[in-house]
């Protein structure tokens, strides 16, 4: 009867191993994300075998985020981590290092899109870290993320494969329409005036011309010799709208249409998503949002 105890207690135990073996097999990847677009990328690519953490949430500040001791700790027990890269995220090698960093997990996907434009700020040059506002850069993100999620779990690579091409697909799709709305402007139109200098890559893309506020960085604030030298280039190319962004005061923006006689041409989202009950909740729409107002406003 005892021997019978001692190997049913051991059956048990096996099965209860091999139940948590299996559960841990069949466990989402828990993903952390530093950025609302690759979040939405994470589950565009990612689906229902993904668990995507956000940290930097939508209305947040990017450039002014900076992690909590519990972010620390999410980032701690997670599987992948995506970094936007490219100088955005000032506080990475301090999460890295608080978190017990150093075992691959961090995935800086800007890194993997290709060469940065580089800009002037300050009187040096710097990376210019939006690239997101390039498709054919976020088409080279959603292969990082795959490759990446392949090999945290190579059981469900095709799968991650399977969606990955799907969204390149949806992507090729947008691109295609934002070119049709943007030959409803002429070219000499194409002069975009926004609060800080984070539209480089889609004024590359598709023609534009930018005339920022700030710099690349929101915390770099204009000068009265900056903001009066923008002033006489609004008038000088006649530009007829200037743009606010989300996460910024708008009145630097109104106080620059009084003077110059532009109106105010509305909101763009430059640093991330808008929130989920927004129009600007995806990559995709919000890379419709800001097109469409652009290209109305400038019309």
């Amino acid at each position: 009867m005892k021997r019978f105890s001692i190997l049913a207690g051991c059956v048990l135990a096996l099965a209860w191993a091999t139940t948590l073996a299996h559960a841990a097999a069949n466990a989402p990847l828990k993903v952390v994300s530093l950025s609302t677009v690759l979040s939405d990328l994470a589950r565009n690519v990612g689906g229902d075998k993904v668990q995507v953490i956000e940290l930097v949430k939508a209305g947040v500040d990017p450039h002014e985020f900076q992690p909590s001791p519990g972010d620390v700790q999410q980032v701690a027990g997670a599987d992948v981590v995506l970094v936007s890269g490219k100088g955005l995220e000032g506080y990475l090698s301090r999460l890295e290092q608080s978190s017990g960093g150093g075992s691959g997990k961090f995935v800086d996907v800007g890194s993997g899109v290709g060469p940065s434009l580089r800009l002037k700020e300050d009187k040096k040059t710097v990376e210019d870290p939006h690239w997101w506002h390039s498709i054919a850069n976020v088409k080279k993100a959603v292969g990082v993320v795959r490759d990446a999620f392949g090999k945290a779990d190579p059981a469900d690579g095709a799968a991650f494969a399977a969606a990955a091409t799907a969204y390149s697909a949806r992507l090729d799709a947008l691109d295609k329409e934002i070119k049709l709305k943007v030959a409803e402007l002429p070219r000499e139109k194409r002069k975009l005036v926004t609060s800080h200098d984070a539209f480089q890559y889609f004024a590359r893309d598709y023609g534009f011309r930018i005339y920022p506020i700030e710099g690349v960085s929101t915390e770099a604030q204009p000068s009265s010799k900056d903001v009066a030298e923008l002033i006489e280039t609004i008038k000088k190319q006649g530009v007829k709208a200037v743009f606010f962004e989300n996460i910024e005061n708008p009145k630097v923006v109104a106080a620059i249409t009084q003077e110059t006689g532009a109106k105010v041409g509305g909101e763009l989202y430059a640093d991330g998503l808008g929130a989920p009950d927004s129009d600007a909740a995806t990559y995709e729409a919000m890379m419709r949002h800001n097109v469409t107002t652009i290209v109305n406003a400038l019309k």
